[in-house]
């Protein structure tokens, strides 16, 4: 009811989105310091379940290192948010996805930032 890290980050340091089978927008936004996750946000245009799973992912990954986050599976989404009804497990699992493609957006640029301008978001 009280949903984290909605939001977005201007110039991210890293950036993954993707869209549900039902067809739910989900984005996720990164500021990385010295590979710690200093914040993190999201917006989407799915259910309660999505817009919790996501604000879980957002909360877990603020203060982790890089290898931490990558350690974020689905099945922990869905433990630590108590389960979910079989029809939005696929919240979850998109959730800690999109995490981890937003990971691995900031390790693409990490030694080539410039390429980072070109890069084409949303």
């Amino acid at each position: 009811r009280n949903p984290r890290n909605v939001g977005t980050i201007p110039n991210p340091d890293g950036y993954a989105s993707a869209v549900g089978s039902c067809g739910d927008i989900m984005e996720i936004w990164l500021r990385i310091k010295g590979d710690i996750i200093q914040n993190a946000t999201f917006l989407t245009t799915g259910c309660g379940p999505t817009v919790a799973a996501l604000s879980l992912v957002t909360e877990l990954a603020k203060g982790k290192t890089i290898a931490e986050v990558r350690q974020i599976t689905p099945e922990y989404v869905l433990n630590t948010l108590g389960g979910l009804p079989e029809e939005n497990i696929e919240c979850a699992v998109l959730s800690a996805t999109i995490l981890r493609e937003a990971v691995k957006d900031y390790l693409a640029f990490k030694n080539e930032p410039w390429k980072r301008m070109y890069r084409q978001q949303g």
